[in-house]
């Protein structure tokens, strides 16, 4: 049986990784934060509080077309929900004897690397070793804002433009191996494309806000794909009634 420190050092070692991984895609968020005129301090704020790419890559087009509160939350709300889903199965590698405040702990880290890696440790699942995730990959996240608003301040526009192509690289480094093995992933991803072309161009829907056209071709086309597609229920096995 580790002991808190032993099981926080581990979570320490097993997050440089995604420390490194982080600071490479945070430091094109606070290039793009730069851009719309957030200064350093907000930029970092933003990053620290949320800890997901996709849902400040899209504030961030948000808070430039000036829209509502409602509508960024609202936004943020259907592009992180998969957090939720995340935190139940999450919930279910925990000794019941935890004290609840751990469980808010470990809530404020739930992003999609610090779950896959957490998955992979035995059950129960210390919350020391998912601080030691935390205070690893986190810092990351924040410095590569920071240094990426920086950046974009003193960096001239077209290095800049440049070094947000790592955005998209990033999404394409997420949906292309998953689409290779997934006829519906790659469906998905297709029909994105064109549903969002179609909000941006026709008559009409092109008056959406860039917030809610993000909310509607999320619902429409994810919901459809859970609809038309679901993923079979596994069967249990006995080590599972175990862990």
């Amino acid at each position: 049986m580790l002991t808190k420190a032993q099981n926080f050092r581990a979570g320490l070692r097993d997050g440089l990784p995604i420390c490194f991984g982080y600071f490479a895609v945070s430091f094109a968020f606070g290039i793009q934060a730069a851009g719309i005129g957030l200064s350093i301090p907000e930029a970092a704020v933003i990053s620290a509080a949320n800890l997901t790419s996709a849902g400040q890559f899209a504030a961030l087009g948000i808070i430039a077309a000036g829209a509502s509160y409602l509508e960024l939350a609202f936004t943020q709300l259907v592009i992180n929900l998969r957090y939720f889903l995340m935190s139940c199965a999450l919930s279910q590698r925990l000794a019941p004897e935890m004290r609840f405040a751990h469980w808010f702990g470990i809530a404020y880290g739930m992003t999609d690397e610090i779950f896959a890696v957490s998955c992979s440790r035995p059950a129960p699942l210390s919350p020391y070793y998912s601080y030691g995730l935390i205070a690893a990959a986190v810092p990351g996240w924040v410095l590569g804002t920071t240094l990426g608003a920086a950046a974009g301040n003193i960096l001239p526009s077209v290095l800049t433009n440049a070094l947000g192509i790592a955005l998209y690289g990033m999404f394409i480094a997420i949906v292309v191996p998953p689409a290779k093995e997934n006829r519906v992933v790659a469906g998905v991803a297709v029909l994105s494309m064109i549903v969002s072309a179609v909000f941006t161009f026709a008559p009409y829907l092109k008056t959406i806000s860039s917030g809610f056209r993000i909310i509607l071709v999320t619902l429409l086309v994810a919901g459809g794909a859970a609809w038309l597609f679901p993923i079979p229920d596994k069967p249990v096995k006995e080590d599972d009634h175990a862990a």
